[in-house]
């Protein structure tokens, strides 16, 4: 299943003119605030109307201006969940599910779910007798995701459905969503400003800025530009997907392994063979010749320099080819000049173990070779 959004908007002095297109999985719609990206969201829901446009999701036509053709709001089968859970308070959470299922009769079973499973995989079983009012900010947005994806839509639009929660609670869900990005069977668009987010629950990204589309495509690729207004501060880096090779109950570390090599991390909660998405960001590699002596970073990957791209008068992002996986690492000009890097070159790129965020490591979305 797919989703195509072509769509110009106009509102005082800002300019919305935004295509994309993209397949099954996550698409993240990533920028700064105030860069359109909830309008994008309200546009594909039918909450807004465009003043030119087409929005396809799932081989259905939603809106397409020049035909005249603009299908209601409340017969889009779009979902969506939003910042606040906006549960019913007068009824209880099996109630609130429930009501989600009231918009599903009639429709055939298009997320490939059904309630038990949803209910299974965001963990509130426990939860359907109670109301909201009982419930934790966590807790509540689960049910609200339940409640949406129980209408049976075609395509579920998240709009920054974490940004309310502190961290535990965001630990709580973002399981949940990467089961459901490879479980339920239909597109995710989700708005986030958060790096870690986008990285690790994302397949598609589409950048954002002053309502325009500064890039699109698979997450590993844009992440990695450090030329994008919302990654120039430090953000930037490589995903990698590996899986889960052995846990050292000594060390307290957990060896990854995929096609760059092997990664030394702090213990992760996953069964050896277990894919898991890493993010690792330009400002943790370091780049050297030759293998070092007496250092203490235990992260090595050998690779080859891919490109040099500038980054301002001082800085330079150098991608490294790592075996099929590239790593970006943010050196300056001089670093550059003095290591005599150029496409091509044999390097070492050094990443320490302890600069890996939890939050950085997510769930694989494919199987990895070894």
């Amino acid at each position: 299943m797919s989703i195509d959004v072509d769509v110009a908007l106009r509102r005082g002095a800002f300019a919305l003119d935004v295509a994309f297109a993209a397949g099954a999985g996550l698409t993240a719609l990533f920028g700064r605030s105030g860069s359109g990206k909830t309008t994008v969201i309200d546009l594909i829901a039918g909450l807004v109307r465009p003043d030119r446009g087409r929005i396809a999701a799932g081989g259905q036509t939603l809106l397409d201006t020049a035909r005249g053709l603009d299908v209601p709001a409340h017969r889009r089968r779009v979902g969506t969940v939003f910042q606040e859970a906006r549960l019913m308070p007068h009824l209880s959470v099996r109630q609130n599910l429930d009501y989600g299922r009231f918009f599903a009769r009639g429709r055939d079973e298009t997320t490939g779910l059904d309630a038990g499973a949803i209910v299974e995989i965001l963990g509130i079983g426990h939860l359907l007798g109670r109301r909201p009012a009982g419930l934790s900010g966590g807790e509540a947005q689960r049910v609200a995701i339940g409640r949406a994806l129980l209408s049976r839509p075609r395509l579920l639009l998240m709009d920054e459905p974490l940004a309310a929660l502190d961290e535990a609670r965001k630990a709580e869900i973002l399981p949940c969503i990467e089961r459901l990005r490879d479980e339920a069977g239909i597109p995710i668009v989700y708005v986030s400003h958060a790096v870690a987010e986008v990285a690790r629950l994302a397949s598609t990204v589409v950048v954002l800025e002053a309502g325009r589309v500064a890039a699109s495509g698979p997450a590993e690729a844009v992440l990695r530009r450090a030329d994008l207004t919302p990654l120039r501060e430090g953000e930037a880096g490589a995903l990698l997907d590996m899986v889960v090779a052995t846990h050292d109950a000594v060390s307290g570390l957990t060896t990854l392994a995929g096609p760059a090599g092997r990664l030394f991390v702090p213990r992760l909660d996953r069964a050896p063979g277990s894919p898991v998405r890493v993010r690792v960001p330009a400002r943790d590699v370091l780049v050297a010749l030759a293998e070092p002596v007496g250092l203490s970073a235990r992260n090595r990957l050998a690779g080859r320099v891919l490109a040099l791209d500038p980054l301002g008068e001082a800085a330079v992002l150098v991608t490294i080819d790592c075996n099929g996986a590239r790593l970006a690492a943010r050196l300056t000009r001089a670093s550059v000049r003095d290591l005599g890097l150029e496409p091509g070159r044999p390097v070492l790129a050094i990443i320490k173990s302890i600069d890996f965020d939890p939050q950085g490591v997510g769930t694989g979305q494919r199987p990895v070779e070894i």
